[in-house]
């Protein structure tokens, strides 16, 4: 097929949105949509990037549903696409799955580190390192010595978040309080606004003056019920500094976007293995711009940007939630 932004349907329902050649590397963004002003967005970012400096091409699909994961992965694979770049942690199954079949293909796992295959580039992220950061400006901007948390989908890489972002508040207030809570414990916690709103409302009648949220979707329910309620939020994945200006104290960004565009240029040669990038390797950091400057003082950023230094040389390490399934500040 060579007709520009074709559609080709597996089953009933598996749309792809699609450019030209079948040669071309391939995106699958996981359930929430390329659009989340999160996770997926910053993937989308990336393609667009290389897409726009290249002047290539590249096809890709919004998951509707866990059932089309296995199919995307095969049909783009049989079709010959190269590299298969796969977005989130729900991808692993399938991926164990699939890759072995097309040897040949280079799959590309964002926020997958643990399967064993050649022929995968399996990309994780420090987040506990980042979220250490954005927990210190929490407890640095907070008045009222409460803090809140809202994750996602509870599962251990939204405790990951969590449990770093905690640790960086009681690095500057010891007797803080963190409010934490999980959206849901299936998929659609990625994509409920509302839910999220209402965790807020609730960490807000419990004191909390500044909520992160690592949540996807949701955080946009988050984001906006602290502006309106008249408290500070911090994004996450993507610089959502600007969503809420002087609403958003910061965001801890992911570099997702350069981790897709860099395995979109390497092509087909892309380097497998596992890479783990965090503040050292510019994987993570907390979001400054125009939006929030005002919100920073000279003195929160040199606290923060101090502790960054610590943590990249060693003196501080941050607990990793991964480490033994517990976090030694905070319960979820």
């Amino acid at each position: 097929m060579t007709l520009s932004h074709s559609l080709v349907t597996v089953g009933a329902a598996l749309i792809f949105c699609a450019t030209s050649a079948l040669t071309e590397p391939a995106v699958i963004y996981d359930l929430g949509g390329k659009f989340d002003k999160s996770f997926n967005e910053a993937g989308h970012r990336g393609a667009q990037r290389w897409a726009e400096e290249t002047g290539m091409t590249y096809r890709e699909i919004e998951l509707q549903s866990e059932a089309q994961r296995e199919q995307a992965l095969r049909r783009f694979a049989e079709a010959g696409h190269n590299p298969v770049i796969t977005m989130g942690f729900a991808m692993a199954d399938p991926l164990a799955a699939v890759s072995a079949d097309y040897p040949d293909t280079k799959f590309v796992a964002i926020d997958v580190t643990w399967l064993d295959a050649p022929n995968i580039r399996q990309i994780g992220f420090s987040e506990h390192e980042g979220s250490y950061l954005v927990g210190m400006l929490a407890a640095l901007a907070s008045k009222s010595g409460t803090v809140g948390f809202v994750g996602g989908m509870d599962i251990p890489l939204i405790r990951h978040f969590g449990c770093g972002y905690a640790q960086g508040v009681m690095a500057v207030n010891p007797d803080a309080k963190v409010v934490a809570n999980m959206t849901g414990t299936t998929p659609a916690a990625w994509n409920d606004p509302v839910k999220g709103s209402e965790l807020t409302k609730s960490q807000i009648s419990q004191g909390a003056d500044v909520v992160y949220a690592a949540a996807g979707g949701t955080g946009v329910g988050v984001l906006q019920t602290a502006t309106d309620e008249g408290i500070l939020s911090i994004g996450v994945d993507s610089n959502q500094n600007y969503l809420h200006p002087g609403s958003v104290l910061t965001s801890m960004v992911k570099r997702v976007d350069v981790a897709v565009y860099d395995a979109l240029k390497a092509g087909a040669d892309v380097e497998t293995g596992v890479f783990i990038l965090g503040l050292a390797e510019d994987g993570v950091a907390y979001a400054l711009d125009e939006y929030n400057e005002p919100l920073l003082t000279d003195q929160m950023k040199a606290t923060v940007d101090a502790a960054q230094q610590k943590i990249i040389d060693g003196e501080i390490e941050v607990v990793a939630y991964y480490t033994n399934d517990s976090c030694p500040v905070l319960e979820f």
